[in-house]
Parts: structure tokens; sequence; C-alpha cells
């Protein structure tokens, strides 16, 4: 579960149309540390920052993708370019009610590579932007695309952690 403010803050920018809280969110993800962990991890030489897609359903009814307008904060910031090589295929239903294993299999293959996306990606490091991690499906299925565009490191940056509740213990 996230922890106020960041819930509030997560909340109001996804589902209340606060566009506005994008451009701090979207800065405090800019100044975490995508560096390689190990030297042979850096074949990377371009950076690119692409953003998680949303539905056309919900771009319709939000008017925007969250995720985008971090992303976007998040490469001007660092002075790179914003690349959504990653599309949404079909609709789906909202991941917010879906156990673990429905919210794997409510993503599994939803995405494809967007149009001329692989000159783009091969060979970069691509910065991937969300609002929120919860169990990785998400995050983990635009990645595979990624790498299948020849992504030399794929990072994920996300604004929030939402933790799995804990066990309630017996009475």
């Amino acid at each position: 579960m996230l922890e106020a403010p960041a819930t509030d803050l997560v909340h109001a920018l996804k589902y209340e149309g606060y566009r506005d809280l994008a451009e701090p969110m979207g800065a405090a993800l800019a100044r975490l540390d995508t560096t390689p962990v190990s030297a042979e991890r850096t074949a990377a030489t371009e950076e690119i920052v692409v953003p998680v897609p949303t539905t056309t359903h919900r771009l319709r009814m939000r008017g925007y993708n969250q995720a985008e307008l971090l992303a976007r904060r998040v490469a001007a910031a660092r002075g790179l370019d914003l690349v959504p090589a990653v599309v949404r295929r079909g609709e789906g239903p909202s991941q917010t009610s879906l156990t673990p294993d429905e919210r794997r299999r409510n993503v599994q293959g939803a995405f494809a590579a967007a149009v001329e996306a692989e000159r783009l990606v091969r060979g970069a490091h691509a910065i991937l932007v969300d609002d929120v991690l919860t169990t990785g499906a998400t995050a983990g299925e635009a990645a595979v695309v990624l790498a299948e565009l020849g992504a030399a490191r794929v990072t994920l940056l996300a604004f929030a952690r939402a933790l799995p509740a804990a066990p309630r213990k017996a009475a």
C-alpha cells in the first residue's frame, strides 16, 4: 500500500486532473541515479526516456497519460529525448483491483513497439518511467518490448512503490 503523501500525489495526478503535480514528481524522479551497477553494463552510450503507455480509453477519459507527463519532466531535466517507443495494444481492465497473478495475465502481450521505434532504441539505455510500481508486471512487459527493440539496458523509474498489505494476525 502506498503511504501518504505519495498516495495523495499519485491519486491527484492520476484521477483528479492535477497535471501540475507532474512537475515536482518528475523532478524527484530526474534526481534518481540510473548509472549502471557494474562496468559490464555500460554498453549503452545514449540515454532515452520512455513513458509507460496507457490505454486509449484512459487517455480519452483523463486527457493525458500521467506516466508521459512524468517522463517529459525527467527528459527535460536530464536533457534527454522523450521516445514513446512502446504502445498499448487494446484496452484491458484496470489493474487496481487485480491480484498479482491477474495483473501479470492482464498485461501479458499488452505492449508493442511503436512505428520506427527500433532506430531510436537500439543500443540505448532506455529509462522507462511510470507513476507507480505495484507488482512489476506492467514495467516488465514494457521492458520486454524495449529489449526486443535492441535497448542495451532498461532502467525503471517509478514515483511510488505500492507495497502489499501486511498479513493480518489471527485474533
